[in-house]
């Protein structure tokens, strides 16, 4: 559709990335068609590793992360001088993606996989500008609840690909936080 046409009445917009320098960045990314390469712990690895590597060139803070087997969340701030945190999720994909060994999509056939996404991740990622300290709190909360969200934990505290525990450390939440059903957490859906 072109740019400015309707639909159904309603003036279609362009999406456009937001870019702030030093900007707070809420993130979702997810593997090819939900396939659960990081359900196997040495892909879990290889993502922690590529983070790692992709900080040493491109710097960024990792405020708060959660790995789930077909998809991650994570929190990032940038430093203050860029806005780029495109450039990170092309590093980081990259080298997972030249690493990882795994039973790549098995049921996919090489016509379904698109340009450069050798059946890992999807394309693109979802992002969201951090506007607040209430906005943070509610997307850290989200992240930590997510294995409990999926049914993959009873408590976010039982999840080990989360950095909920370095959280209790800091004293911002304490050992037993969400356990019990929140229905705030429920009715969230950033994916």
């Amino acid at each position: 559709m072109k740019q400015g046409a309707t639909h159904q009445g309603a003036k279609m917009s362009n999406y456009r990335r937001a870019f702030l320098n030093g900007g707070t960045f809420f993130f979702t990314v997810v593997s090819y068609m939900r396939y659960p390469i990081f359900k196997e712990e040495s892909a879990v690895r290889l993502l922690r590793d590529s983070f790692k590597n992709t900080m040493k060139i491109h710097p960024f803070r990792i405020d708060a992360i959660v790995i789930m087997p077909d998809h991650l969340h994570t929190i990032w701030t940038l430093p203050d001088d860029e806005s780029d945190f495109s450039i990170r999720w092309k590093q980081i994909k990259g080298i997972f993606s030249r690493h990882y060994s795994g039973n790549k999509t098995e049921n996919i056939t090489a016509s379904m996989i698109s340009k450069n996404e050798k059946g890992i991740w999807q394309r693109r990622f979802w992002e969201h500008v951090i506007r607040n300290q209430e906005d943070f709190n509610k997307h850290c909360d989200y992240i930590h609840y997510n294995p409990v969200k999926h049914g993959l934990a009873n408590s976010p505290r039982e999840w080990k690909y989360s950095s909920f525990r370095q959280f209790v450390e800091r004293g911002l939440y304490s050992e037993d936080w969400g356990s019990e059903v929140a229905k705030d957490m429920v009715e969230i859906d950033l994916e």
